[in-house]
């Protein structure tokens, strides 16, 4: 019986010589009896000779030539990558796991963190919903969380309630993202409604957009800004000037460039020109001063929406945003003194700060709104007109979703 390779080497072994297993075999005169040639390991020497030759017996000596072996026999030398690459594998699955519950944990701790307090449908009667999202962005002069000596060292003055220091429409939609300021000497119609202090019922009136604020709290202020621009308001986020300086001082400060001195006694403000990294207190009187403006309020405006933008563009850093030290006190601070609406979670409130983030990576348009007359008297004090053709096109623009063509450049004295 001829072995099917001897017969491909060109070899012929008579029948009846048999190896151990059973096979027959051509032994070289040296072996002796019990000694069995390993291809792999004491190849013949004659091989690829003569009546020896055996090419395919060859390509596989050389294809395992370079591969480890081991007790089991030749393996190749990639073998051991499948193991490696699975260990990869379960380690990248374990530390995502670790990461998800880590980041679940936070989100609950933080939805729990939320002051959800404003009913933005109070007084009913709102205008129908729009396309595209609207948030209502409140600084308020709130002294909750300051302490006496907070309060004096950073120029909030004394009293009891709040009132708003600034009041910004966020508009996110297909078009991008705009910001209109709207300054808080406006003067508008506040609705009519019941006076609780009172008990007697308040007709419609011409007032300052803050005084609404007073009047009737968020609830109020949001009616009066819906009923004065057409526009749904789908969010509201307050935040007072303890949270503010928290928040300023917990990412580090804010880099802020400008372009003169900026002196003020009322708000604190002492700073010089040039580029400066901005602590809490600091920012807290930058963006509360406004007797340096030549505009006034509508300069007040600009410089607030200038630092929000650079608020959150900090915050967004990676060295900010991606390490627990920096981030967590943001966070907390951030939670802490903001009020939202009753509908307001914490995917809103992320949207709302990307939306607000690439305004200042020039993704979006910064403006005031319109106005035909600034410092005009009335029985309230001096306050701004909006412009009655230029407003109304810029807020039907945001209710539609349309591209914003308004620039909000103020009139020529």
């Amino acid at each position: 019986m001829t072995d099917p390779l001897d017969q491909r080497a060109g070899r012929t072994v008579p029948t009846g010589e048999q190896g151990r297993h059973g096979d027959a075999v051509s032994r070289p005169a040296h072996w002796g009896p019990y000694t069995d040639p390993d291809p792999y390991v004491n190849p013949d020497p004659r091989a690829g000779q003569g009546p020896y030759a055996a090419p395919e017996d060859s390509a596989v000596r050389e294809r395992f030539a370079e591969r480890p072996s081991s007790r089991y026999g030749p393996r190749r030398a990639h073998a051991r990558q499948p193991k490696k690459r699975r260990r990869l594998r379960r380690a990248v699955l374990v530390l995502l796991a670790v990461v998800a519950v880590a980041a679940g944990g936070t989100y609950g701790w933080a939805e729990t963190r939320l002051q959800r307090d404003v009913d933005l449908g109070a007084y009913g009667d709102r205008p129908a919903p729009g396309e595209g999202t609207n948030y209502l962005i409140v600084g308020s002069d709130s002294r909750d969380g300051l302490s006496e000596d907070d309060a004096k060292e950073l120029h909030a003055g004394g009293g009891g309630g709040r009132r708003t220091d600034s009041m910004m429409l966020l508009h996110t939609g297909a078009h991008g993202t705009s910001m209109v300021s709207l300054p808080r000497d406006s003067w508008v119609t506040v609705p009519g409604r019941l006076d609780t202090s009172t008990g007697k019922t308040k007709w419609p009136e011409g007032d300052k957009l803050n005084a609404a604020f007073s009047y009737g709290g968020p609830e109020l202020l949001v009616h009066t800004v819906e009923k004065n621009t057409g526009l749904r308001v789908d969010h509201y986020a307050e935040i007072g000037f303890a949270g503010f300086v928290n928040i300023v001082d917990a990412v580090g400060g804010v880099r802020m460039c400008l372009d003169r001195d900026i002196k003020d006694e009322k708000s604190g403000a002492d700073l010089l020109q040039g580029c400066h990294t901005l602590n809490g207190k600091q920012a807290l009187a930058y963006v509360r001063q406004r007797h340096q403006e030549k505009e006034g309020d509508l300069g007040r405006s600009r410089n607030q929406q200038k630092f929000l933008a650079s608020l959150a563009h900090q915050a967004a850093q990676p060295d900010t945003l991606f390490d627990p030290l920096e981030i967590g006190p943001a966070v907390q601070a951030g939670l802490d003194t903001l009020i939202v609406d009753k509908s307001m979670s914490l995917s809103d409130l992320g949207r709302m700060f990307r939306a607000v983030q690439s305004i200042a990576g020039g993704h979006g348009k910064q403006l005031n709104v319109p106005v035909s007359g600034m410092g005009v008297p009335t029985p309230k004090g001096n306050v701004l007109k909006w412009d009655p053709m230029r407003s109304v096109q810029l807020f039907d623009e945001l209710r539609h979703d349309q591209p914003v063509t308004e620039t909000g450049n103020p009139p020529r004295p």
